[in-house]
Parts: structure tokens; C-alpha cells; sequence
């Protein structure tokens, strides 16, 4: 027997127009369906599993549901084979080599580069300034992207500014490109040129660095130099087989991508967030003055910041930013009592998971004190899934959350973020959610060195 279909398929599109135009409320309503709903893009199924039992599975059994389907597929057009699209067969190599960089030892140094960065993108602020709140957190997380992988590439401003451009354009145009069949991906358009012309150049820049760190054979302490270094214990070789420039530069683009618009989509939701719960920032404000009084967080402030990490732990729920994922089946297999066959697209989606009520009471109610020791998440184990679960759970997520705290904390220190009145705040859909449409005014709590 298949499992329940989605009402409202179009002829030829399928469900593509609400997964373009309001995917939210589309995903939200498949659970009343079903455990597992059968949803169309064009000739193509796609089953979104919509329970945590069903998630839960797909993310653990990573031979059967390899890294796959129209998300996967599109990524691989960008990032080429990285850590985060690779199959299941070269998984474990990758994760292994690149491990060492993200080793807890490395985080003090990756930290004092936040700090900096957070410290430079927020002392520009002017008193009664209107900040464009995603733009600057993106600032903020790509430059410390840049800075904690290429620490020694002496990048001009002109050439960093690139290399940040070239990523926007890729995460812009990565979303539409998955539900484009070919041959439009392939169409002269003004779009599919940039998304190209970003591509070749990305990849040309990443190129030059690389060779130079090889040359210099210098550790300079950041993400690319652990990556340089790393070597294969499996390889039989007596020293070990690194990776290749190619293999280089597609974690390095896998990285960027995943840590700039993630991180600051995170960012700028939880500002957004706190400024309408008053409570919640009196929190917030109370525990950063108690813990910093005005000055720049560091990583040796993380334990004391326990406000600020569950607000973000809300905010991820809430508006987990890769908010549908795909995964495709390597053999014929059972889910949710279905049999699915060998090459079927499997989705979950973070979203459906967090908002349902079932598991989180009031879900759409901003509650940092669920996550509070005695509190109300009284969860189930795997109902919280904004970094995924299992052996592909994300590398860079204690990264992510890091910098998150830091700039918080830093920000909530320092200054307060107050709505721009009639200024609708909406999510915009695309590779991450993001908000669009977030200005807010600028007002100096004290003024930080």
C-alpha cells in the first residue's frame, strides 16, 4: 500500500509551486496525512518522513539513506564532493581527514577570530543607525569563515569581497536551481551566468591559495593548515595520503557555504526574536552585563552565558535554517510500514519536527526556558534536529554555535536592537531561512574597547 499523497498536485508541476511560494505552511500541514507523505516535484516522487521515529531513522541508517535526491543532487553542482554532499562510500575517509580541524583544541584560536570579527562589524554601528541585521550578521560569519580557514591567504579587500559575493551567489540561486529541470539550468540567463561566473571564479581564487599554502608549508594555526596536514591511516601508505587541491577546495566552498548563511540566519532570527519579548531581553541584557559589563565575549565566557545558549537553542527551533533536506535509498526498503524501492527521494524536514505539538506544547510560541533544567522540554531524544543526528550530523556545529553565543552575547552587551515599526518581517525561502525584510534601530547600551 503507498502512503497518503498530498492533496493540491498540479499537472506537470506537481507540488512544486507551494514549495516555492509558501513551503512552510505546505510542509506543516503534511503530518495530519500521514507518518510518511508521498509529495510530487514534476514526474518525481519525494516521501517527507514526519516524525521523529521516521527522521530519526533516516538520518542514522546513512548506508541506506545516503546523502541524495534533489537537494543533494543540486549541492554536488556547487560544492562538488565535500563532507556535506558526499555518498556514503567516501564519508567516512573525509570525515576522518578533516576531524583534526575541528578538534575542541583549535577552538580557542577560531574563537579570538570571532571575537575580532564580531568586534569590527558591530563597532561600525551608529547611535540611532537602521542596521540591516541579516546583512551585517552575514558580515560578521564570512568574514570569520574567511579568517578562520585563510588565515595567511592575504586577501585584498577587493578579493575578499569576491569570494563573499560569489558564495551569496550560489546560496541565492541554490534553491530555485533545485526545483529547475533541465534543460532550463542550462538556459543563457542572466542567473544561471552569474551562478556560473561565481563558480569558476570561487574555484580559481581557492586554487591559488592552496598552492601557496603548500609552498609556504606553514601551519598558520587555521582550517585549511589542519587540512593540509591531515593524512589517511587507511591509505597503506607509510605516511599517509593526504587530500588532493581539488579535494581542498571542495571542503573549503562546503564549509563557507554551510557556516556564513546558516549562522547568520541564526543570528539575525534570534535579534528579531528577543526585541518582541521583552522579558527575554531583560534576560539576556541582565546576563551579558553580568558576565561581560560591556566587553567582547570570549570563548572562556561560554559556561556563564546560559541564557543567551537557550535562546539560540529556541531560535533554531523555531527557524532551523536547512529546513528541508533530502536523502535518496540505496536498496529496496521499508519506512513507515511502506516499501520503498531502490533510488527513492526520502525528505525530512527540521521544521515539521519543531513545530509540531505533540512534542513541543504552544509550538509556535518563543520559550527559551523549554531548554531550562526543570523547565518544559521534555522531549523525546531526537526531536531536535536543526544540525541532523547521526554519523552526518554536522562537523562545524559546535562552531556555528560558538560564534552565535559570542556575537549575542557581545551585541546584547553592548547594544540594543529595537523593531523598525511597520517593517514586516517575513521568512525568506531559499537554501536556508532567513529573515527578510529585518531592520532594527541601533541604541548603545555602553560602548566596548
Amino acid at each position: 500500500m503507498a502512503p497518503p499523497t498530498a492533496p493540491g498536485a498540479l499537472p506537470l508541476l506537481g507540488h512544486a509551486l507551494p514549495l516555492l511560494r509558501s513551503p512552510l505552511p505546505f510542509l506543516a500541514s503534511l503530518p495530519a496525512l500521514g507518518d510518511l507523505v508521498r509529495i510530487r516535484l514534476g514526474p518525481q516522487h519525494v516521501y517527507v518522513a514526519c516524525t521523529p521515529e521516521l527522521t530519526r531513522r533516516v538520518l542514522l541508517e546513512d548506508s541506506t539513506f545516503d546523502k541524495g535526491g534533489l537537494l543533494f543532487d543540486r549541492a554536488r553542482e556547487t560544492l562538488g564532493n565535500g563532507l556535506g554532499t558526499c555518498p556514503h562510500r567516501d564519508h567516512r575517509r573525509q570525515r576522518q581527514l578533516i576531524q583534526p580541524a575541528f578538534h575542541p583544541e583549535r577552538l580557542p584560536r577560531y574563537g579570538q577570530v570571532m571575537t575580532e570579527q564580531i568586534t569590527a562589524v558591530t563597532r561600525s554601528w551608529q547611535q540611532g543607525q537602521v542596521i540591516d541585521v541579516l546583512a551585517d550578521m552575514q558580515q560578521i560569519t564570512a568574514r570569520t569563515l574567511v579568517a578562520t580557514m585563510l588565515a595567511d591567504a592575504r586577501l585584498t579587500g577587493v578579493a575578499l569581497t569576491e569570494m563573499i559575493d560569489d558564495l551569496h551567489t550560489f546560496q541565492a540561486a541554490f534553491y530555485r536551481r533545485m526545483f529547475m529541470p533541465p534543460p532550463l539550468d542550462r538556459l543563457p540567463t542572466p542567473g544561471n551566468r552569474r551562478y556560473v561566473r561565481a563558480g569558476i571564479r570561487l574555484r580559481a581564487s581557492l586554487s591559488r591559495i592552496i598552492a601557496e599554502y603548500r609552498a609556504a608549508g606553514t601551519d598558520h594555526g587555521d582550517l585549511l593548515s589542519a587540512l593540509l596536514a591531515a593524512r589517511d591511516s587507511h591509505s597503506g601508505d607509510a605516511t599517509g595520503q593526504g587530500m588532493s587541491d581539488g579535494e581542498l577546495t571542495d571542503q573549503i566552498i562546503t564549509f563557507s557555504f554551510a557556516g556564513t548563511e546558516t549562522t547568520a540566519a541564526l543570528l539575525a532570527w534570534a535579534l528579531h526574536l528577543v526585541a518582541r519579548h521583552p522579558g527575554v531581553e531583560e534576560a539576556l541584557h541582565r546576563e551579558a552585563d553580568g558576565v561581560l559589563a560591556g566587553a567582547a565575549a570570549t570563548v572562556g565566557d561560554l559556561p556563564r552565558l546560559e541564557v543567551t545558549g537557550r535562546i539560540l537553542t529556541e531560535t533554531l527551533r523555531l527557524y532551523p535554517p536547512g529546513y528541508l533536506l533530502t536523502r535518496t535509498t540505496t536498496r529496496p526498503t521499508e519506512l513507515g510500514g511502506h516499501l520503498l524501492p531502490a533510488g527513492a527521494t526520502v525528505a525530512y524536514s527540521p521544521y515539521v519536527i519543531h513545530h509540531r505539538p505533540d512534542l513541543y506544547p504552544d509550538p509556535e510560541r518563543f520559550d527559551p526556558d523549554r531548554w531550562k533544567d526543570g523547565g518544559t522540554a521534555r522531549t523525546p531524544r531526537g526531536t531536535l534536529v536543526p544540525f541532523a543526528a547521526g554519523p552526518r550530523k554536522c562537523i562545524g556545529d559546535t562552531f556555528a554555535i560558538t560564534e552565535a553565543t559570542l556575537a549575542l552575547a557581545t551585541i546584547a552587551t553592548r547594544w540594543r536592537l529595537e523593531p523598525v515599526s511597520g517593517t514586516p518581517v517575513r521568512p525568506a525561502l531559499g537554501s536556508t531561512l532567513t529573515p527578510q525584510g529585518l531592520h532594527m534601530l541601533a541604541t548603545p547600551r555602553r560602548q566596548g574597547p
